[in-house]
């Protein structure tokens, strides 16, 4: 049971919907975690900026007269007794913001603090980089963050004392970081808190969009597991609204069908091996019966009697003729099933038909033979293989027309492409069914006339291998009671 859990769990960690749930997620977490960063630096200088330009506001509207010194007594001229009962009865220090500071630093370098107790004590500089501020024509603009003697960080601003063109020192103020600084991390907590819930929320969406995205994914899952060798004729949806699933059903869906063709092919080819099998080991034992038969009949008594032994030699001569035209033509085929190994050559076929002629009239008997050929057809061929073509479907409409009233045609044709070898016979033509089979190995439409003549049923399989072996063609037309035709179509020389 505890095995089946973590299976169970593997499996869902390594689910695709897993995966991407949590790289979706990932992403999503990155995304905020540097949107949180980007919101964080952005917003904190934005508010240094507004609290620096608050600041300069603020030292802009504070009086002169209570900052620095009548320019009279800088001069050492004695200033009227109202401005100097008005300076005598100034008090020194005079902010009361607690978080803020305010010094003033003469044009000599002398720091004075101007805070009352309540605030906070001024950070200072070095007097070198006040003497450099004091000596800028251009006054520095923003703002410092400068840590003081307590360890409170200021945000710091200065700004000329007196008139530009006399200035007289400078004016600092500062104000505590630490309630902008709250600020801050209440704004990240509240981002951050806002985050979990965006993805919370993005999971509890994810989940069933998910689901339904990869709905396709699992159809083609079952489907995956709905076949098997039996069962090739299972087909995917080729059209679920996703291009890319879609492209992989079509891709499988071609797959499927070459294999289911690959176990077809494979299954028709272990039928005509056993049907192969079954028939040759038939047409052989025929003769070796014969042949055992005859020799069980001399070796009873019959060699004494020299009629009986003639009659039985000649017998099985001709029996193991045929065991030996068999044997030849299983031979043939055997090697035309695996690549053919053809001496091609550029051949006149109308010169090879008439070469053959006497051959093919003295092979027609009485019959009428009919020859219809175009001159100057070449092809690219093994002669003696077309000469045997021709002979076989020559042959096969003598057995099958009639000695005195049998008509044989052979006509010649040429296409741009294409050369057509016809033969055709006035004979009792076939039926449909025998018209598909005549190309099947040792298979005979009529038993008894094959069998009087010794044909096994290979000669037309033998035709078919050697015109496919040439990258040609060849089908048979037939009507009962008017006979048949057998065209051979073959590539001219050039063309291949």
């Amino acid at each position: 049971m505890k095995a089946g859990g973590k299976s169970r769990r593997k499996y869902a960690l390594r689910s695709l919907r897993s995966q991407l749930l949590a790289r979706t997620l990932l992403i999503l977490a990155l995304l905020l975690v540097l949107i949180g960063f980007l919101q964080y630096f952005l917003m904190k200088d934005f508010l240094y900026r507004s609290r620096a330009e608050a600041m300069d506001t603020q030292l802009n509207s504070i009086p002169a007269d209570l900052l620095i010194k009548d320019s009279q007594e800088q001069s050492g001229v004695t200033a009227p007794q109202e401005q100097i009962n008005r300076r005598n009865n100034r008090p020194g220090p005079f902010l009361f913001w607690p978080d803020m500071s305010l010094a003033s630093i003469d044009t000599d370098g002398t720091f004075q603090s101007l805070s009352n107790e309540n605030g906070l004590k001024p950070p200072r500089l070095t007097t070198e980089q006040y003497h450099a501020m004091q000596q800028s024509k251009r006054m520095r603009h923003g703002y410092q963050l400068i840590t003081d003697a307590q360890g409170i960080e200021q945000l710091v601003v200065f700004r000329p004392l007196g008139p530009p063109d006399r200035s007289s020192g400078l004016l600092q103020m500062g104000v505590s970081t630490a309630s902008m600084q709250e600020q801050l991390i209440n704004q990240l907590r509240t981002f951050i808190l806002l985050s979990l819930i965006a993805l919370a929320i993005g999971l509890a969406l994810m989940l069933p969009v998910l689901r339904r995205t990869l709905v396709p994914l699992s159809r083609m899952v079952e489907a995956v597991k709905r076949i098997d060798a039996g069962n090739l004729a299972e087909r995917f949806d080729a059209e679920q609204g996703q291009y890319e699933v879609d492209r992989l059903a079509v891709s499988f869906n071609g797959m499927l069908e070459r294999l289911e063709h690959s176990f077809a092919a494979e299954r028709e080819l272990q039928m005509q091996m056993r049907r192969f099998i079954a028939d040759a080991s038939h047409e052989l034992r025929t003769p070796l019966t014969s042949i055992h038969g005859f020799l069980e009949v001399l070796l009873r008594g019959a060699a004494s009697n020299p009629k009986q032994l003639q009659s039985a030699l000649e017998s099985m001569y001709g029996e193991s003729k045929r065991m030996n035209k068999l044997v030849s033509d299983l031979l043939l085929l055997a090697k035309l099933d695996q690549t053919p190994e053809l001496k091609l050559e550029d051949i006149p076929l109308d010169a090879l038909l008439l070469e053959m002629k006497p051959q093919l009239l003295m092979l027609a008997g009485t019959r009428k033979v009919v020859f219809d050929m175009t001159a100057g057809i070449r092809v690219l061929a093994e002669g003696d293989k077309i000469k045997q073509v021709v002979l076989n479907l020559f042959h096969n409409a003598v057995q099958h027309t009639d000695m005195e009233r049998g008509v044989i045609q052979v006509n010649l044709s040429a296409g741009k492409k294409l050369v057509d070898i016809q033969i055709r016979d006035n004979g009792p033509g076939m039926s449909k069914e025998q018209l598909e089979r005549i190309f099947e190995r040792f298979y005979r439409g009529d038993e008894s006339r094959t069998r009087s003549s010794g044909g096994a049923g290979l000669g037309l399989a033998i035709t078919q291998s050697i015109v496919e072996a040439h990258g040609g063609n060849i089908t048979a037309e037939s009507t009962l009671g008017t006979g048949s035709v057998f065209k051979v179509t073959l590539p001219l020389a050039g063309t291949v």
